[in-house]
């Protein structure tokens, strides 16, 4: 007797599939449609999709807004804003390299939970700050009353308690659900456990080596140093105009000019260059740089145009008068802000030529003579704000070293 298989498609729950048919059990989706099996996959409801769509959104800014404000804190604090500006070059060096923008721009989610732990110790201080102003005032008003006691006693159990949920959250991993719900039951279980706290500085030191801080700094280093050595024509432009001298020294210093011009016009490539090889000769390698121009000159004008122009010009608004010290990292996170999409600009620029061949059609011949004659003006319209920055901007002629376009706002110092 020959055994027949029914072809006709039977629907069935993906859930239940196991149940229902045993001989289909650990198969994927593929196997049961090669069986004639239909597999109705249920879809959540549109509320559903919405919710989570929003959650997702949420969380997302709250991380990049959390990486941003970490970035700029590093920035405004000598030496370690060489972290900083290793970290943005790092981003285009991935993009280079191939990586998505995902994958480049990491500590999203290390920067959302140290974000949310910050945020938990400013709200669960509220109450202590309260009690303890309740306290002094009591004890002004009238020393040594049962009241000014017992508000002082509330000060010091809230800080013990606030110190006890603030610590078991960051023990079970710092996620907004952890600050929401203490779990009492796992914590009269696991938190006075000596494993407990030993796993949790194993966790923290992973966390910490994830970070590949010493790479960054050594990359942030060399990056300022290439960075600098391509600026020397901004330091010859400020020793022929320190003083004011015309004549030669005039002149001079409308050589450095142009030659700063034409620096600009390779700068921020080939910083992406030298982050994506990490060897410093990667930051003069012009001749490698000039080759993908030819691939993608379209996408080389609009990271230029966008690390140039439209991103860093406003910033220089910020320079017209010296912050605070203590309001010091406020510039620099709008320096983040802003710069951040001008290093990815380049990163994607720069992985788009390497990832297509030279076209050799007319018009590919004449994107390259088009872009060629409008990458110029560009870079005259940055000098330009640069020029004048050095009349309104606090720091006066350092402006034509101190440039965020292609470094940190205030490189190796502080305010």
């Amino acid at each position: 007797m020959k055994s027949i298989v029914s072809t006709t498609p039977i629907t069935i729950d993906t859930e239940n599939a196991s149940a229902s048919f045993p001989e289909f059990t650990n198969t994927d989706e593929a196997d049961l449609v090669a069986h004639g099996i239909t597999v109705a996959v249920e879809k959540p409801s549109r509320l559903r999709r919405w919710t989570a769509a929003g959650i997702r959104a949420t969380r997302g800014s709250w991380e990049i807004f959390s990486l941003v404000t970490l970035l700029a804190v590093m920035t405004a604090i000598p030496i370690i804003q060489l972290i900083a500006f290793g970290y943005l070059l790092d981003v285009a060096g991935r993009l280079t390299g191939g990586a998505t923008i995902g994958a480049a721009v990491r500590w999203r989610r290390l920067a959302g939970q140290i974000g949310l732990g910050i945020a938990a110790v400013v709200v669960l201080s509220l109450p202590i700050q309260l009690l303890s102003h309740w306290a002094t005032a009591a004890e002004i008003i009238s020393p040594g009353t049962v009241s000014q006691r017992w508000l002082r006693g509330g000060a010091v159990l809230s800080a013990f308690v606030a110190l006890i949920l603030l610590s078991w959250a960051w023990i079970r991993g710092g996620d907004l659900k952890h600050y929401l719900w203490p779990a009492p039951v796992a914590w009269l279980k696991s938190y006075w456990r000596p494993t407990t706290w030993v796993d949790a500085s194993d966790r923290l030191m992973a966390m910490i080596g994830s970070m590949e801080l010493p790479r960054l700094f050594w990359l942030g280093l060399r990056g300022a140093i290439g960075t600098l050595i391509w600026l020397l024509p901004a330091t010859v432009i400020i020793a022929t105009t320190r003083n004011g001298k015309t004549g030669a020294a005039g002149l001079v210093g409308i050589i450095a000019f142009v030659c700063l011009g034409v620096a600009l016009m390779y700068l921020p490539m080939l910083q992406a260059n030298f982050a994506n090889e990490n060897r410093l000769r990667a930051m003069f390698s012009v001749r490698r740089i000039r080759r993908d121009f030819r691939h993608a000159p379209w996408a080389w004008l609009g990271a230029m145009v966008l690390t140039l122009v439209i991103l860093p010009i406003p910033l220089y608004l910020l320079k017209i008068e010296p912050p605070p010290p203590e309001l010091l990292w406020l510039p620099t996170w709008f320096f983040i802000v802003f710069m951040m999409p001008a290093r990815i600009a380049s990163g994607l620029a720069m992985r788009r030529a390497r990832s297509r061949p030279e076209g050799t059609t007319r018009w590919a011949k004449l994107s390259r003579i088009t872009v060629r004659l409008m990458i110029p003006p560009v870079v005259g319209i940055y000098l330009l704000f640069v020029y004048l920055s050095q009349y309104v901007s606090w720091d006066g002629l350092q402006t034509w070293v101190q440039q965020h376009a292609v470094l940190v706002p205030v490189p190796f110092v502080g305010n």
